[in-house]
């Protein structure tokens, strides 16, 4: 199903569809330790010219319905990224990131709310999964707030922290 790039507004925030630009304000979000160390697949030291090339393929990946990826806007500002990737037969897995100075004011919240919105209303999903580090303890109060369900813990591996890391997963159905 072919979904159309638009963005989405919530009270305080606009969810637009990224564009190559964003990676310069993703590269120093990211630069920060306390972000990238709750990223499974983020280096650390982030690459710049790999983020630059992950930004710039985001348009295609909307397109060919492979992910759709919103950069996270306050007063005009980029404060994170809000995402639904790894998408197959339907269900997709979100995913979330924020600037520090974002973080404990409830925007993860509501920017995910809004991706779980437009995955069950535009794009039909029939459900979505999601995970994070156990010691990534606020992610997993955003998640049990938008109504995901604990699913179970497993080992991955953590590029950000270069070794392998308990993560908590969980699943959220739109269609019972």
């Amino acid at each position: 199903m072919m979904v159309a790039r638009r963005s989405l507004r919530t009270e305080r925030l606009v969810l637009r569809p990224t564009i190559a630009a964003d990676a310069d304000r993703a590269f120093a979000i990211q630069s920060e330790w306390d972000v990238a160390r709750m990223l499974r697949m983020a280096s650390f030291p982030p690459d710049l010219q790999e983020i630059r090339r992950w930004f710039h393929d985001q348009p295609r990946e909307w397109l060919a319905g492979e992910a759709y990826r919103f950069a996270v806007e306050r007063e005009g500002r980029m404060i994170g990224l809000v995402d639904i990737d790894e998408i197959a037969d339907r269900v997709g897995s979100l995913g979330y990131w924020f600037d520090l100075a974002a973080w404990g004011h409830g925007f993860a919240f509501e920017a995910a709310r809004s991706a779980v919105h437009f995955a069950r209303e535009d794009a039909g999903f029939e459900g979505l999964k999601s995970g994070h580090a156990v010691d990534n303890v606020a992610s997993g109060r955003v998640l049990a707030k938008l109504g995901f369900s604990f699913i179970d813990t497993v080992e991955v591996f953590s590029r950000s922290r270069g070794e392998m890391i308990d993560q908590r997963r969980y699943a959220l159905n739109f269609t019972t």
